[in-house]
């Protein structure tokens, strides 16, 4: 048995929910998975994992297990990355990750530059709106939007993003400008589910926030498709403001209620702040910081 294979088919299947997302991700029939898991347990002699049709739980053991193992074999990625040279020069492979928009306005067009100037290193750009787990996925660093949570990562900010609500031009000559909070009431709004509740938003008002419900006609869940619909007239939508710099200028979407938006959102680069820091990210940050920050105070409301 190969136990650091077992352990990554493991951790494959606590990633995926279930034996049968492992095979599809790690690209294995559902009787090898199943096979690995049960080799592994008969090695430990212990119960790791709980098995019906349709998912899978840990047992204690398994929980304390899955740990060890996410350290071990992110010990032994480092030790391979330390002995390919990656703490010599840069050079070797990057995964980045970042939302949708912001990974297309303004992450890529610094990845490009910064291959330009690193032809050594290879760049894998993760775009979702979703945050997704450093350690677990394997991403060397995120742009995240919003507070951060207390954890061991190291975090360097860039700026900050208002949430900013906005419609057509055509909209509000038809339905009006809503002067308050209050007034989405009257209004058709476009929900962007990942952003913000699909029923209400919040607002600063009278020196406090306060939820202001809404009448969804659309929810979606990305902000490209929010913009699309506000630009197409179906309704108001909340977005970010960088989301919204090229439509504002082309005159596509105006924006509403900006004496009432909440406090500003932190924009971040997050990375694993474990072991030493190998050059190619370190030759990253130094690049894209500057850069983030600078497109980020171009793109702000």
């Amino acid at each position: 048995m190969n136990r650091l294979d077992s352990m990554a088919v493991l951790l494959a299947a606590v990633e995926a929910g279930s034996l049968s997302g492992a095979g599809r991700k790690l690209r294995m029939p559902l009787p090898t998975i199943s096979r690995k898991l049960s080799d592994l347990e008969d090695h430990l002699g212990a119960r790791l994992v709980i098995r019906t049709s349709r998912q899978m739980s840990l047992t204690d053991a398994g929980r304390s297990y899955v740990v060890a193992c996410q350290n071990i074999l992110m010990q032994i990625d480092e030790a391979e990355r330390a002995v390919a040279g990656e703490y010599v020069a840069p050079r070797g492979g990057l995964v980045i990750a970042a939302p949708v928009v912001f990974g297309r306005l303004h992450m890529l067009p610094v990845v490009t530059e910064f291959l330009k100037a690193y032809p050594e290193i290879e760049v894998r750009l993760i775009q979702s709106d979703r945050n997704a787990n450093l350690l677990e996925d394997h991403i060397d660093v995120a742009v995240r939007i919003g507070d951060l949570p207390d954890s061991s990562h190291l975090a360097i900010r860039l700026g900050e993003v208002r949430r900013v609500v906005c419609a057509s031009p055509a909209y509000l000559a038809q339905r009006g400008i809503p002067e308050v909070p209050d007034a989405l009431s009257g209004h058709e709004c476009i929900s962007f589910d990942i952003l913000t509740s699909a029923d209400g938003w919040s607002f600063r008002e009278g020196g406090r926030d306060r939820r202001v419900a809404i009448r969804p006609r659309l929810v979606v869940n990305s902000a490209e498709a929010a913009i699309d619909a506000a630009i197409a007239g179906l309704g108001l939508a909340r977005v970010l403001s960088y989301q919204i710099v090229a439509a504002r200028r082309d005159s596509q979407l105006q924006p509403v209620l900006a004496e009432f938006q909440p406090s500003a959102w932190p924009v971040s680069l997050v990375y694993a702040a474990q072991g030493q820091l190998p050059l190619k990210l370190r030759a990253f940050l130094d690049f894209a910081v500057p850069r983030l920050k600078a497109t980020l105070k171009k793109a702000a409301l």
